[in-house]
């Protein structure tokens, strides 16, 4: 059985998906923009600051799910510019403070709304 995540303190979705999915103690979570969920919009112009509210957007769903950063066993991080990646990692070490997940990391094209990066995790319940 799979079980919908779904909190207003994230963005909502902007097509046919779920923020979240659980199945059998495993979720998975769609890859989340800098949207900040108050505006509908992302407003954070920087790299460090779309990642920022990324992750603030990715502890909303975790807390919704009753899970902790260090739940998350595997990321993957899109970004726009991979010379921009010591600056995502940065914050990114800032939130996985403690045994980090595994990750990937690929440059790409172009981003929904212009977004400079994407995080999407998977976290198992501990």
């Amino acid at each position: 059985m799979k079980n919908i995540i779904l909190t207003e303190s994230a963005p909502a979705p902007i097509g046919p998906y779920s923020q979240g999915i659980e199945v059998n103690g495993t979720y998975y979570f769609s890859g989340q923009i800098a949207i900040d969920p108050a505006v509908g919009k992302i407003t954070a112009t920087d790299i460090e600051g779309q990642t920022k509210q990324i992750l603030k957007n990715i502890s909303a769903l975790l807390t919704k799910a009753n899970l902790k950063p260090t739940d998350v066993v595997k990321t993957t991080v899109f970004i726009t510019n991979i010379k921009d990646f010591s600056k995502v990692n940065a914050i990114y070490g800032e939130f996985f403070t403690v045994n980090p997940p595994a990750r990937s990391c690929v440059e790409v094209s172009n981003l929904p709304a212009g977004a400079l990066v994407e995080i999407e995790i998977i976290a198992v319940k501990d």
